[in-house]
């Protein structure tokens, strides 16, 4: 793992720090569900601890209950073991240590370094100033100590209503870096926690919280994205200020977040998509959530693949949604069992052929190996974008009088077209040489188009859902200020298709290459009844293009 953070750790290290081991964390808020962004970041921390023969622990940051609950806790351990991490028994709560936070806040208030302020929300921010001019001392700035510790207990024992009061940091209101003009630290909320109940009525900030959490956990490296920056200032201050060992204490480093094209990862705005019934929920495959990924059929080690690629940057750049697929693509190229299957199907009948069964065998992988039988019977179904009754030149599929190659069987010669009364075109019927058939003596005539198939009579119907990207973008690849208005109309169709029968009795979250079709997941929406799959990604090279000429 070579990146400017390992970098770090291995200067740190030869400059006699952290002589106990490197220790790093991936620290969640519980108020949402994982996000491809975040698995940059659970990649990152437990990729450096394994690297280095260190620990990562898996810490809630759940210091706001007015927006967290248990699902996303149980969500959150899902997803990080589902990308093959473990944290052993290093599970912890911020909320674990809220007894000691509580503690450090009464320190900072008796060295004159925090006090109780009675200033609105709204006049805190007034009084903060702007990037071009300094801000303005609270009026209850100069408290004495004994006035600020008698004011911060009976907060904590709930004498006072919420928004009334708040403990901020006493640091200096002329600073060049807003966050360390007097930050809040501990507000008064009446609010169930989803982990402590109703044991308190005050509650940490994250920033006072974080490197608080860090310390006591022993971690050394508290990596974290861009722009936390501007906060580590406050963080340092507030390990110094409590006495922490700079040799000791926790560094905190930054890097680049995730950005996709086409892609959504504020879990603000995802929750708005949740909430107002945009998607079918948080495991929606067109969400980039990591369980909407999992249920899309992305794969672990194709996201790992991902975020080692994209690597470890100090500025923030967006990264085409197209690498990750094709990482994607390459895993389930190597992975996926192949089968036939037809999306949009049209008739064709083998006029010389008798009412019988053949069974013919099908290669599962092209590497790996393995066969199946298919059944050929007398009707069968094609793609219907594999026939043209007008065709171009160069259109190497199945036409009036042209010929085929049925995959795995036949060559197969189109005589006569049958349209219903609205002119559409509704079957085939066509006749094979019974000399081409694949694998056979006489197989290797030259035909310079092949196309998939399922017999009619043993293909099994199954929903097929493709997606496409949720949002649009402009064509500059930039999204509108109100991503609602960018949702895309068609980034869900749903085709009702036929599947050959190898895959009658399989699992939910089985992978298939749908043959010049692309890759495919079995859906949990699938039952003993009805087959559902999903799309995952398109193949590299598709017909379309062919389409398109």
């Amino acid at each position: 793992m070579i990146n400017f953070v390992q970098q770090e750790i291995e200067n740190d290290l030869k400059a006699g720090k952290y002589t106990e081991g490197i220790h790093t964390r991936f620290p969640p808020e519980p108020n949402g569900y994982l996000h491809i962004g975040h698995a940059k970041s659970v990649c990152l921390n437990f990729g450096l601890a394994l690297h280095n023969g260190g620990l990562c622990n898996l810490r809630f940051d759940d210091t706001n209950p007015t927006k967290e609950d248990v699902e996303f806790v149980d969500s959150i351990q899902e997803d990080i073991k589902w990308l093959g991490f473990d944290w052993g028994d290093r599970k912890f709560f911020a909320s674990d240590y809220f007894g000691k936070f509580y503690d450090y806040a009464v320190e900072l208030i008796k060295r004159g370094l925090a006090y109780v302020d009675d200033l609105s929300a709204e006049e805190i921010r007034a009084y903060r100033g702007t990037l071009t001019e300094a801000g303005k001392e609270s009026p209850w700035r100069n408290r004495s100590v004994e006035e600020n510790l008698d004011l911060f207990t009976r907060m904590k024992a709930g004498e006072f209503p919420d928004g009334s009061k708040v403990l901020r940091a006493k640091i200096d209101m002329a600073s060049p870096n807003i966050n360390m003009r007097d930050p809040v630290i501990y507000r008064i909320t009446r609010a169930t926690h989803h982990h402590t109940g109703d044991d308190w009525l005050i509650y940490p900030m994250y920033d006072f919280a974080h490197p608080l959490e860090d310390a006591i956990e022993g971690i050394t490296h508290s990596v974290c994205t861009l722009e936390f920056e501007d906060h580590r200032p406050f963080y340092d201050w507030l390990l110094e200020s409590l006495g922490f060992d700079v040799n000791t204490r926790p560094r905190q480093i930054e890097f680049a977040r995730l950005d996709l094209t086409n892609t959504i990862t504020s879990k603000r705005k995802l929750r708005q998509l949740v909430e107002e019934n945009h998607v079918r929920g948080w495991d929606d495959p067109r969400m980039p959530t990591l369980c909407g990924l999992r249920r899309r059929g992305f794969t672990p080690a194709a996201i790992k693949d991902f975020c080692e690629r994209i690597g470890v940057a100090k500025s923030n750049s967006v990264v085409d949604i197209a690498m990750l697929e094709h990482c994607v693509r390459e895993d389930l190229n190597d992975s996926a069992d192949r089968v036939m299957a037809v999306l949009d199907p049209l008739k064709v009948i083998l006029t010389n052929v008798d009412d019988g069964v053949e069974y013919l065998t099908a290669e599962n992988h092209p590497k790996r190996g393995g066969s199946r039988f298919v059944p050929f019977t007398r009707e069968i179904f094609i793609d219907r974008e594999d026939f043209m009754e007008d065709a171009p030149k160069k259109f190497f599929r199945l036409k009036p009088g042209g010929e085929v190659r049925l995959k795995y069987a036949y060559i197969i010669k189109c005589n006569e077209v049958i349209k219903n009364t609205a002119g559409e075109v509704v079957e085939l019927h066509c006749t094979i040489d019974p000399t081409s058939k694949s694998g056979g003596a006489t197989a290797g005539r030259k035909i310079k188009g092949t196309i998939h198939w399922v017999s009619a009579k043993f293909a099994l119907p199954a929903e097929v859902r493709l997606y496409d990207y949720l949002l649009t973008t402009d064509a500059q690849g930039n999204l509108p200020e109100d991503f609602i208005a960018a949702l895309n109309p068609n980034s869900l169709i749903v085709k009702q298709a036929l599947i050959e029968p190898s895959v009658r009795w399989t699992n939910a979250g089985t992978h298939y290459q749908f043959l010049r079709l692309g890759y495919f997941v079995v859906d949990p929406d699938t039952t003993p009844d009805k087959l559902v799959f999903n799309r995952v990604v398109g193949l590299k090279d598709t017909w379309a293009k062919v389409k398109d000429r």
